[in-house]
């Protein structure tokens, strides 16, 4: 079965989609102008400049390697707290890994290690099988140069019916803010749902 199929989340206040078309610098800057019309000025914790160029920044970098979907969560005074990136992966003939398989990948992160024992948790999602994980992370320095922890929670799910895994990070600097983001992390994949396309697009012409 093809996978043509579209992801669907519940965003809780505080999202900001940031997900490029074409990935241009120009289309990110057009996206956060856009969003930054819809702040109160009154609001701002930092000056709009700033959140401008944190946008199109953000945006810019999340979009990297065509991801399905991508997305920040920002404090109510808009100080960015975590990214949210949604991936896709199969190959037409190739057999879909197991959730066990898969473990070892989400752990792996070209530009930095794994810090302390991770959390791994396998469960079943509405949308089919999944593998769940939370560590704490250390992005390499230039030079050898040791740089603040982070935090990230990843979400691999087997949806029924297709043979692609689709990947949820979602990640974050400010680990003293551990336990809410961790919460809202939990509850916006919860309610995560697959819709094929296809299928959707007949319920619509009837």
């Amino acid at each position: 079965m093809a996978d043509d199929y579209e992801c669907r989340f519940s965003f809780q206040d505080g999202w900001v989609g940031l997900t490029l078309e074409g990935g241009t610098r120009a289309e990110a800057m057009g996206l956060a102008g856009a969003v930054m019309r819809e702040f109160d000025p009154s609001g701002l914790s930092v000056d709009s400049r700033t959140l401008f160029d944190d946008l199109v920044d953000r945006a810019m970098g999340l979009n990297s390697d065509d991801p399905i979907m991508t997305a920040a969560y920002y404090t109510p005074g808009v100080v960015a707290l975590a990214d949210l990136r949604v991936d896709s992966y199969g190959e037409d003939g190739v057999p879909r890994p197991s959730p066990s398989e898969v473990t070892p990948l989400l752990l792996d992160w070209s530009n930095a290690t794994i810090a302390g024992d991770p959390e791994v948790t396998y469960l079943d999602h509405a949308a089919g099988q999944a593998v769940r994980v939370h560590a704490l992370v250390r992005v390499k320095g230039m030079f050898g140069q040791r740089r603040p922890l982070g935090e990230f929670v990843k979400y691999a799910v087997f949806p029924s019916g297709f043979d692609s895994i689709v990947v949820v990070t979602v990640s974050w600097q400010r680990v003293h803010e551990h336990d809410e983001l961790i919460r809202i992390t939990d509850d916006l994949v919860a309610g995560m749902q697959v819709v094929p396309v296809e299928a959707e697009s007949r319920g619509t012409e009837d």
